[in-house]
Parts: structure tokens; sequence; C-alpha cells
């Protein structure tokens, strides 16, 4: 669970077009990286709590498609949590020369902002919101309001409807699919005469 940095488009997840628009969102950071620059999705989060498995169940969606277009770190069977983060992005680096990564973590916020998907510039901060101290992660970020941030913010992570966050975790994962393949595609276009 993060705290939300400054830059950020936000949609809700019950918005009709909540998902063109966050797929333009990432097809406009897509279409500025170079073909040789690999797109790598890290779901931070665990199953062992509802409101936190925002991550995890977005990387398991994403791994669904199983889309050579981008790489996956963080599923519900092999969760990047707390315990983790640190070596999981030791791993990432070291396997992809100059990756772009896509952090996608679970937050709490107002009540008026519940259910809704945040995308910005820049690093998410993994378990600010329950005062952890881990290693900033993306160039990107993907945040999930899920609950009620304040005072009881692993006691509101815990009684987070899991409706909610399967719907986001859905949301998130259509729309960076939709993102890279539009990306992709208007790569691998001719120019126009």
């Amino acid at each position: 669970m993060s705290i939300l940095p400054m830059t950020r488009h936000y949609v809700t997840h019950t918005d009709p077009a909540a998902s063109m628009r966050l797929a333009s969102r990432f097809g406009s950071y897509f279409n500025l990286l170079p073909p040789c620059r690999r797109i790598v999705v890290v779901c931070i989060g665990t199953d062992r709590c509802t409101g936190d498995s925002l991550g995890p169940l977005t990387g398991t969606l994403l791994g669904k498609y199983r889309s050579p277009e981008f790489e996956i770190f963080g599923t519900l069977e092999n969760p990047v949590h707390a315990m983790n983060l640190a070596s999981t992005m030791d791993q990432l680096y070291g396997r992809f020369e100059d990756p772009f990564v896509i952090g996608v973590d679970a937050c709490l916020g107002q009540a008026a902002s519940i259910g809704a998907v945040l995308v910005g510039d820049g690093p998410l901060r993994p378990g600010a919101g329950v005062n952890k101290q881990l290693p900033p992660v993306g160039d990107i970020h993907v945040s999930g309001i899920v609950n009620i941030g304040g005072l009881l913010g692993y006691q509101a992570l815990q009684s987070t409807r899991l409706n909610l966050v399967m719907n986001m975790a859905g949301l998130i994962s259509r729309s960076l699919l939709v993102g890279v393949r539009m990306s992709a595609e208007r790569a691998i276009k001719p120019a126009a005469p």
C-alpha cells in the first residue's frame, strides 16, 4: 500500500469510459519508449489482506494474457511484498537493461475517492501508508484507492470489499494491455505516404 505522489491522472472504476481513458494514458507513455526498452509491471501487495491484494490480482489477470510485450512481477501465486520487494527489484534490474517499470499498488484515501485509479509520473512509495520504509518502485505508478486512510490504515485494508478490489484489478489489467497493444500497433504501422 502506498501514499499518492503529486502528479496523477484520475479515473473512477465506475466510469463507463475508465478503461479507454486509462489505456490512452498508458499508451501516451508507451509511445515515447524506444522499441528496445522493456516494459515491466511490478504488482505489489499480498493476498493475505483483501485491500492489499490489488497488486497481485492485477498481476494474475495480466498474466492470463501471456503477452510478449511486457513482463510481470507480482501475482497471487508469487506476490511481491514488503519481505521480498528489494530482492525482486534487484532481480528485475539484473535481468533487464533500462526497463520501463510500472508500479501497481493499493492505497488509502478519502471516502469520496474510494474506487479511483490514479496513474502518474514517478515511482510509488509502497508501504508508506502503513509506516513501512520500502524502496520506491516505477518510472510511472498506478495506485488504486481501496479504502479510507487515517489512523486505522491496516484495519481499513483488512475490511476492504473484495468485489471492489477485483473490479479495480480488472480495470487496471485491461487498460494496461490495451495501452501496450495500441502503442505496439502504432510502432509497426508503416508511415503514411
